[in-house]
Parts: C-alpha cells; sequence; structure tokens
C-alpha cells in the first residue's frame, strides 16, 4: 500500500522548495497572492529571518509539502493510498485526499498560523528517553500539572507544552530522573495543549465558513490516530490545535496496512526518522 506522511512545523529549513518553484508556476503565484508576500523569497533567502516565525513558516511548509507532492504524482502516476501528516501536515494529507483544493487549504493554514502565532507566554520542550506514560508519571509525581503533552512522537520521544516557567522546573526534574535529552524548542507558544483554546475558538469561527469535502482516500487524524470518520472534518481540525499529536499510535495504524509504503513527502527526514524508532518497536 502506498503511504505518504507530510512533516510539520519544525521541518522548515532555509532553501527548501528550490527544485519546486519553476515546476509549479500557477500554484506559486496562487501562493502569494493569498498571502501577500512571495513564498520563493522566504524560502529560498529569507531576508527578514521570519522562515523559524510560526505565521510565515506553516504557509511556506504547506506550499512546499503540496508542490513536492504534485511533482511525487506528476513524476510517479501513481496517487497514494493512505495519508498522514504531523500537525501542520495533516493539511497537506487532506489536500492530497482531496478534502479541499490547494488555494483553500492555503488559506485555513494562514488562518491557522496567525491565531496560533498571536498565544504568547508559552513554549514547549522535547523529553527524549522515556515513553509517553513515564513522562506522565513523573508530571504528575513533581506536581507538574500544568504541563501538557503536546506530541507523542516516538517510543521514547515526547514533547511537553505549558507556562515557560512550568517547563524549566521540568528541565531540572527530567534531567534528574535521567532522560537522554531535554530540549527547548524554538516557539513563542505552547501549542497543542490546553493554552491554545483563544486561538481554538478563533479559528473554529473561521472554518465554520468554508465547505470542505469528504476524503477520497483515508487520512489518519492525529487526534484520534485513526482514519477520519464521516462528517468529522471540521471538529478534528479545530480539536488539533489544543489536542495532543498522537504521532507514534498513527505510524502504528499504517504499518499494521498490508505491505506498507511508506514516504515522507517533503523537505526534511524527520518523519522517515520517528517512523524508523516506531517500526523499531513494533517489530521487537
Amino acid at each position: 500500500m502506498r503511504i505518504h506522511v507530510f512533516p510539520g512545523q519544525g521541518s522548515q529549513h532555509v532553501g527548501m522548495g528550490a527544485e519546486l518553484f519553476d515546476s509549479a508556476p500557477e500554484e506559486v503565484a496562487a501562493a502569494d497572492a493569498v498571502l501577500g508576500w512571495s513564498v520563493r523569497a522566504l524560502c529560498l533567502e529569507d531576508r527578514d529571518q521570519r522562515m523559524n516565525q510560526t505565521a510565515w513558516t506553516q504557509p511556506a511548509l504547506y506550499v512546499v509539502n503540496a508542490l513536492s507532492y504534485l511533482k511525487k504524482v506528476r513524476e510517479t502516476g501513481q496517487r497514494p493510498e493512505l495519508v498522514a501528516g504531523h500537525s501542520l501536515g495533516e493539511y497537506n494529507a487532506l489536500f492530497a485526499a482531496g478534502a479541499f483544493d490547494f488555494v483553500t487549504g492555503l488559506r485555513l493554514v494562514q488562518r491557522r498560523a496567525a491565531v496560533m502565532a498571536k498565544a504568547r507566554n508559552g513554549g514547549m520542550a522535547a523529553v527524549v528517553g522515556l515513553s509517553a506514560s513515564r513522562v506522565r508519571d513523573v508530571l504528575h509525581e513533581e506536581h507538574l500539572d500544568m504541563l501538557d503533552l503536546a506530541n507523542l512522537n516516538a517510543p521514547e520521544q515526547q514533547v511537553l507544552s505549558g507556562p515557560v516557567e512550568a517547563l524549566s522546573q521540568a528541565e531540572s526534574v527530567f534531567t534528574r530522573v535521567g532522560v537522554r535529552g531535554f530540549k527547548r524548542l524554538a516557539v513563542s507558544a505552547a501549542f497543542h495543549s490546553r493554552y491554545m483554546g483563544e486561538a481554538r475558538r478563533e479559528f473554529e469561527s473561521f472554518l465554520a465558513e468554508f465547505v470542505l469535502s469528504s476524503p477520497r482516500i483515508p487520512v489518519i487524524s492525529n487526534v484520534e490516530a485513526q482514519p477520519y470518520p464521516p462528517g468529522a472534518l471540521k471538529r478534528l481540525l479545530v480539536e488539533q490545535i489544543t489536542a495532543p499529536v498522537r504521532w507514534e499510535e498513527s505510524v502504528q495504524h499504517l504499518l499494521r496496512q498490508s505491505a506498507a509504503d511508506i514516504e515522507e513527502v517533503g523537505p526534511g527526514r524527520v518523519l522517515t526518522t520517528l517512523i524508523a524508532q516506531i517500526r523499531r518497536k513494533v517489530a521487537s
């Protein structure tokens, strides 16, 4: 089974899309018209150092992911039979599945990025070396209940989200527990946590204006780690803003498919690395 997975925020880098823009002039022009700035200039030059700022990162990455997908389909003549994406990447999965067209997806991502970028006074940190259940135990035992598990990425890679002060406290706690790594992420807010409630409400109001189609192929939801059920598209996109990204469980679902051929489509190999870790656990 052909399966495509699309990366999310964190996979961006200056130079991404260099091999794509000339082959997709219509999509690039449409993206620039929607955004009001040049995707090509941001991705290839980033003169104003906006590449890692959420309001610019998410739309740019959506465009590069989408152009990567369209190029692959043109070259191979084959479309995937199942898709998934990590956080922002889920919008590319839904685009590939026909839930909306390229421009509609970009409009949704642009607003999602804008409302998420407005959130402040929070952060995220990756914990390497512990399972999700063990991280939950430590949070409970050490009275760090103000932190949420935002990404359950791999057997021993979890991401915490919450107030900056609580993350600082957690760093000393997890270092004492003996994790292999505790890395603060370059974000300005506590994404995928209870603290994104206002962003969720704003995005829900915006999303209500759109008519979306049912996916033509199964799309694995970050929220449920299962294919989108009928009629749940808007609900799950809204919930995704405050809910954890259940990536490990999502990949486990992909690996249960017969002769699963999983390919990361977009810049970088972040998801490929995570999938390899999950595959080793499944095989053990």
